[in-house]
């Protein structure tokens, strides 16, 4: 499949679709986060000077954590690492970012940060859903070789049929979501609980379809970073959500 990355050029400039599908996530999920948070009672101006920090944040965290474990590539072509319209954000790295800057700009304006996770959190996977399509138009983020009469949803990348495994992760957030607009309209839950159930909805999904990729961020030869920081990321968000309810009836 022979896809034209850029969408349209003026003059010298070009206008790639993984620019375009990036930034459509980033405004549809910033336009759902704060309906929400007015919903909640935040102030509407403070939220989006909240999200006018932590998107930039997230996305210096994407590429920064992207570049750390593409070090050997990008120390001989340091040009390259501010070319994100080349892809390699990764979202991880984005998550932590985008977590840090929410703490400090939360306490700035006395705000409870586990509620603003709840708020962005269907955001988030929305977001990632979209976001996945960047990877299609750019050609990256596929699976192995598969044989296309077993597996007819295959896709013709790079000179073979594979799995198109942005397109299984795109599915897999879009469920998510769902899930979690529903969540969120059930009584019982406390702060947090909306956010920690993303970490583990994504990351189950995530753990098995980063198996099957074959442009893994890696930790050794052996070990995928995704898969790594999924298992210790569903581990950690069960425990915490176990404690804050343990805690709720003691």
């Amino acid at each position: 499949m022979n896809i034209d990355p850029v969408a349209f050029r003026i003059g010298v400039i070009e206008v790639r679709w993984y620019g375009i599908v990036v930034a459509s996530a980033f405004l549809i999920g910033s336009l759902l986060a704060l309906r929400e948070a007015q919903k909640q009672g935040w102030d509407p101006d403070k939220f989006l000077n909240v999200l006018l920090v932590v998107i930039p944040c997230a996305i210096i965290g994407a590429r920064l954590y992207y570049v750390i474990f593409k070090w050997d590539y990008y120390s001989r072509f340091p040009a390259e690492i501010l070319s994100t319209w080349h892809g390699g954000l990764a979202i991880h790295g984005g998550i932590i970012g985008g977590v840090l800057a929410g703490y400090f700009m939360t306490r700035r304006y006395a705000y409870n940060f586990l509620q603003g996770l709840d708020i962005i959190a269907p955001s988030l996977i929305l977001g990632q859903a979209i976001g996945r399509w960047g990877n299609f138009f750019n050609q990256e983020a596929y699976g192995y070789e598969v044989n296309p009469g077993r597996i007819p949803w295959a896709m013709y990348i790079d000179g073979a049929y594979r799995h198109p495994t942005f397109l299984y992760e795109s599915i897999w957030n879009l469920l998510v979501f769902g899930f979690l607009i529903w969540l969120r309209r059930r009584k019982g839950l406390r702060s947090g609980d909306l956010f920690f159930s993303y970490a583990i909805l994504y990351s189950i999904g995530r753990f098995f379809i980063e198996g099957l990729r074959t442009d893994s961020l890696m930790l050794t030869s052996n070990i995928r970073m995704a898969q790594l920081v999924s298992v210790v990321a569903i581990i950690a968000s069960v425990l915490i959500i176990f404690w804050r309810h343990r805690r709720k009836t003691m």
